[in-house]
């Protein structure tokens, strides 16, 4: 896995921990810091945490948005976690749109349930052809 795939895997666990526990993803980074991995890597990974925690609010309107017939709160938490993500990085940085939706998916078949993958799909697809599609 390369340094930015695993920078992403490392930080929707930070996001999911911080759900989990009721904290902030920023105060959860000691198991990144402590781990073996690439100083890219941690970089990468402590930016997307620090940048998906400042814009949690924006990108968990845009979830609610998207998310249609089902409620916020019924959202599987590593779903929503990949989603944060995801949208976070759509909207924030440069990264290729089909680079962030295939990492996200591939996020989602790893670490969630069957029905994952189409569910992510569907918003992160949706988002980028209604707010990032040329036109827009």
């Amino acid at each position: 896995m390369g340094v930015r795939a695993t920078g992403r895997k490392l930080a929707m666990q930070a996001l999911y921990q911080a759900a989990m526990r009721k904290e902030t993803a920023p105060e959860l980074v000691e198991f990144i810091n402590e781990g073996l991995f690439q100083n890219d890597t941690k970089a990468w990974a402590l930016e997307l945490i620090n940048g998906a925690s400042k814009h949690l609010d924006e990108v968990d309107k845009v979830i609610k948005s998207y998310s249609k017939d089902w409620s916020f709160d019924r959202i599987n938490p590593i779903d929503k976690s990949i989603l944060r993500l995801g949208l976070y990085e759509l909207i924030h940085t440069d990264t290729p749109h089909s680079v962030i939706i295939n990492e996200a998916l591939e996020m989602a078949k790893r670490y969630s349930t069957d029905d994952s993958p189409k569910y992510i799909n569907g918003i992160l697809g949706q988002y980028v052809d209604d707010q990032c599609s040329p036109g827009s």
